[in-house]
């Protein structure tokens, strides 16, 4: 039987492994499984790799970026951001070769598009971590120029008590690729002058759950057109699919 599934550490619910079996039992897909591997030592991809029933794997935290040494290649947009959630496994007669992936940028791309308007041309990203590299690389390949916005002051990015109405005004578009307002916190929001937000403006939340963030529903009540994470989720597992079965 082929194998896929995600490794990383700890794992809890898992998107990915509810995604990849209801396609597999909706689209009569057999003799392939996907599960999860919580490993706390990269070093334990090994086992996996060399699996020869392994053909690929999605790559979660802590491992996003530690699991590059592992790798004999990078697309471009892995290469950039220096971090991958998705490995593609080939098993060649000198040994498995491994490419590494971030389909986070098709995700997040393909679902911002159809909600761009002509007032779109520029974004705040809020956070700068991995996710935000990610959304970073997306909005280049769009043209969209961004802020960052993060808690520590420094060359590239805004702090949160910068944001004021001119700059809102200027930047209709949010991203919040924090993990503030996720289950169980959903009382909780990234902290903006939210009495800037109109009708002109986007947000777009990362989270999925809960469906609509506190950051969400504070744009919405304020006119905003909204977005959370799942279709960027379903957009890069459909990608991933896609790139384990290549030829």
């Amino acid at each position: 039987m082929k194998k896929l599934g995600l490794i990383g550490f700890p794992l809890g619910h898992s998107f990915s492994k509810k995604y990849y079996l209801d396609k597999f039992d909706k689209e009569i897909i057999t003799d392939i499984n996907y599960d999860l591997y919580s490993i706390e030592d990269i070093r334990e991809f090994e086992r996996i790799f060399n699996d020869q029933n392994f053909y690929g794997v999605n790559v979660t935290i802590p491992h996003k970026i530690n699991v590059l040494p592992y790798l004999q290649e990078l697309s471009p947009e892995a290469e950039a951001i220096q971090a991958v959630n998705c490995i593609q496994i080939k098993h060649t007669p000198s040994g498995p070769y491994l490419k590494g992936f971030n389909t986070d940028v098709y995700g997040f791309k393909e679902s911002l598009k159809p909600l761009l308007e002509e007032q779109h041309t520029k974004a705040l990203i809020l956070g700068n971590g991995g996710a935000a590299k990610a959304v970073e690389y997306a909005l280049n390949e769009l043209g969209i120029n961004y802020k960052f916005v993060s808690r520590n002051k420094s060359e590239n990015n805004l702090i949160y008590s910068e944001l004021d109405a001119d700059i809102l005004n200027e930047h209709y578009i949010i991203i919040n690729c924090s993990p503030v307002g996720t289950f169980p916190n959903i009382e909780d929001a990234p902290n903006i002058p939210y009495q800037y937000i109109g009708n002109k403006h986007l947000l777009y939340d990362l989270v999925y759950n809960p469906a609509e963030t506190a950051f969400l529903k504070k744009g919405k009540n304020n006119g905003a057109k909204i977005k959370n994470g799942l279709e960027m989720l379903e957009l890069q597992a459909e990608k991933n699919w896609e790139i384990w079965n290549e030829l």
